[in-house]
């Protein structure tokens, strides 16, 4: 009878010392598939437009297994774009400012070059 007490423990410490692999497979696991390149925003905002429609294509009717498995490989370009987006967001706020930097000091040159830049980069976003 002392035996199952022990075994109870021992299978309860193996679970708590366990447990944290467990948590950290998900960082672990390999990429299934490769999501298109986005080495540009255009390209970004591309595979954004074309992915999303694919992605809402497939969630119309009954999610069933082979839909999941579209799902699954369609989030990998998704992924990709949106961190391209993302990285270019970054970007773009260090550029405005520098246009609002340059617009408390007066610097119409740096206004007028970073203004243009930001312009031109964000209209690619909204439009």
């Amino acid at each position: 009878m002392k035996l199952i007490p022990l075994l109870t423990a021992l299978t309860f410490s193996l679970t708590l010392t366990a447990a944290p692999a467990f948590a950290s497979d998900d960082d672990k696991r390999p990429d299934h598939f490769k999501g298109k390149p986005s080495e540009t925003l255009e390209q970004a905002l591309d595979n954004l437009r074309e992915y999303n429609a694919k992605l809402a294509e497939v969630m119309t009717g009954e999610l069933n297994p082979q839909k999941m498995a579209e799902i699954h490989q369609l989030t990998y370009t998704l992924e990709v774009a949106l961190q391209r987006l993302d990285k270019e967001v970054d970007d773009l706020q260090d550029v405005l400012e520098d246009v609002h930097k340059g617009s408390e000091h007066m610097d119409f040159d740096k206004v007028t070059k970073n203004a243009k830049q930001y312009l031109d980069t964000s209209n690619k976003i909204v439009n």
